[in-house]
C-alpha cells in the first residue's frame, strides 16, 4: 500500500499536520484522531488534482520519528499512480494495444476520478508490465 509520511505536532489547542513529501499539504485537526483522519483527506485530494494536471508525483520519503505518522494513498489513487509509474515513457496507446483494449478504457484506468478496474484487468496489466499483481487487506 502507498503512505506518505506526515508530521503532527500539538499545536496550542489543535494538531498541525504537514507532508514533508508535499509542501503544499497542510491541515490540523482538534484531537490526534481528527488530525489523522483530516490528514488522509488532504493527502488524497491533493494526490488526486495533482495528478490530474499532470504534476510529477514525488516518491514517499521514508522518515521516521515520534511524531510521524504514515498515511494511506486511498486505493483508486494509488492504482493510478503506480499505472502511470509502471508506464513510464511508453505511450497508453502502446500499453493499451498489449493489453487488447481500446485508448480510452486503458485512459480511464490511469483516471483516478474515473478508474473502476476489476482484479482481472489488474492482473492482466501487470503480465504486460513484467510484473505480478497482488492485493492484502490491514
Amino acid at each position: 500500500m502507498l503512505k506518505y509520511p506526515a508530521h503532527i505536532v500539538k499545536d496550542d489547542d489543535s494538531y498541525l499536520v504537514t507532508f514533508p513529501d508535499l509542501e503544499n499539504v497542510i491541515t490540523f485537526g482538534k484531537s490526534l484522531d481528527e488530525a489523522l483522519v483530516s490528514a488522509e483527506g488532504a493527502l488524497n485530494g491533493c494526490l488526486e488534482s495533482d495528478f490530474e494536471r499532470n504534476f510529477t508525483i514525488p516518491e514517499p520519503s521514508s522518515s521516521a520519528g515520534p511524531e510521524m505518522y504514515q498515511i494511506p494513498v486511498a486505493p483508486h489513487i494509488a492504482v493510478a499512480i503506480m499505472l502511470r509509474k509502471l508506464r513510464a515513457d511508453r505511450s497508453q496507446i502502446e500499453v493499451a494495444r498489449h493489453l487488447h483494449i481500446s485508448y480510452q478504457v486503458y485512459q480511464r484506468l490511469e483516471n483516478p476520478r474515473k478508474a473502476n478496474p476489476t482484479i482481472k484487468t489488474l492482473e492482466k496489466v501487470a503480465r504486460v508490465f513484467g510484473k505480478r499483481f497482488e492485493i492484502g487487506f490491514v
